[in-house]
């Protein structure tokens, strides 16, 4: 059991572009209350990003651990998602740590293009053609989630799943500005292929953050 002292909380910091407590839309937890933590800074670069004002990590204001749990605390939801960006450009053993220590469940979801520092709970693997991902996001994915924008990204999907553990979850996931045009193929593709499930940006759906 980690134990964390006041200083150590307080002293460490991160670039925080938004936080707020909403429904998990995407992957394994999708409908689940949650707390998010999105971090600045990305050097992944998406050409579909829709936060790409999390780009700049300089953009954002500094915010304590300490801080930081102590607002998902005020929520009763045990989930806690750290986000981005890139969340795992980043050590976020202080975080995680605490955010344990507070009783959340905590969750990343990040491209795998970094290697992870900190004991999540549940890591969700979204790679990206923009920067390969290294060899540890595959042994440590909890869940595949590939977003579908291109007709040829399915070949690319296989590509992936063929490296994660046999008990990783998969899913495919349409970008959201291509999802009338997608989203009748890739329910196609899943019938074929029933080992993926169809994520889909519920959020969205819902309207909420």
């Amino acid at each position: 059991m980690v134990i964390l002292n006041m200083s150590q909380q307080q002293s460490v910091s991160y670039p925080v572009m938004e936080h707020f407590y909403t429904l998990q839309g995407e992957g394994r937890y999708a409908g689940t209350a949650a707390y998010f933590i999105r971090l600045g800074g990305c050097d992944v670069g998406c050409v579909w990003c829709d936060v790409k004002e999390s780009w700049d990590a300089d953009a954002h204001p500094q915010m304590s651990v300490e801080a930081l749990v102590e607002l998902a605390s005020q929520y009763p939801g045990e989930l806690v998602v750290i986000t981005g960006g890139e969340p795992a450009m980043y050590d976020l053993t202080t975080l995680v740590d605490a955010l344990h220590k507070a009783g959340k469940y905590v969750a990343i979801e990040t491209s795998g293009a970094h290697p992870l520092t900190g004991n999540v709970d549940w890591y969700t693997f979204s790679p990206k053609k923009f920067k390969a991902p290294v060899a540890e996001a595959y042994e440590k994915a909890s869940e595949l989630k590939v977003v579908i924008y291109h007709r040829s990204d399915f070949q690319w999907a296989e590509e992936h799943a063929r490296n994660v553990s046999d008990d990783c979850r998969l899913y495919l996931q349409p970008e959201w500005s291509k999802q009338e045009r997608l989203l009748p193929e890739l329910i196609e593709y899943v019938k074929q292929h029933p080992k993926w499930t169809v994520s889909l940006q519920t959020h969205k759906y819902l309207n909420i953050p």
